[in-house]
């Protein structure tokens, strides 16, 4: 299953809960990028990617006000 395949099955919830667990690592990714002890460089992009993504199904399953 591809990531998004895996975060439409996910409830609004379950979302959330990863949507702030993207945050922090995003977080911590940019921590570690300016105190040079990042090594996987490529996953900052790859987590801001999911969150956006992230962000968008959620604002899918809302229903329209």
């Amino acid at each position: 299953m591809t990531r998004i395949a895996d975060f439409r099955v996910m409830t609004p919830d379950q979302m959330s809960d990863e949507l702030l667990k993207l945050k922090k690592e995003q977080f911590n990714l940019r921590f570690q990028a300016a105190t040079g002890q990042l090594e996987k460089t490529h996953r900052v992009g790859e987590v801001r990617k999911d969150i956006a993504r992230l962000q968008t199904l959620l604002r899918q399953k809302q229903p329209a006000a």
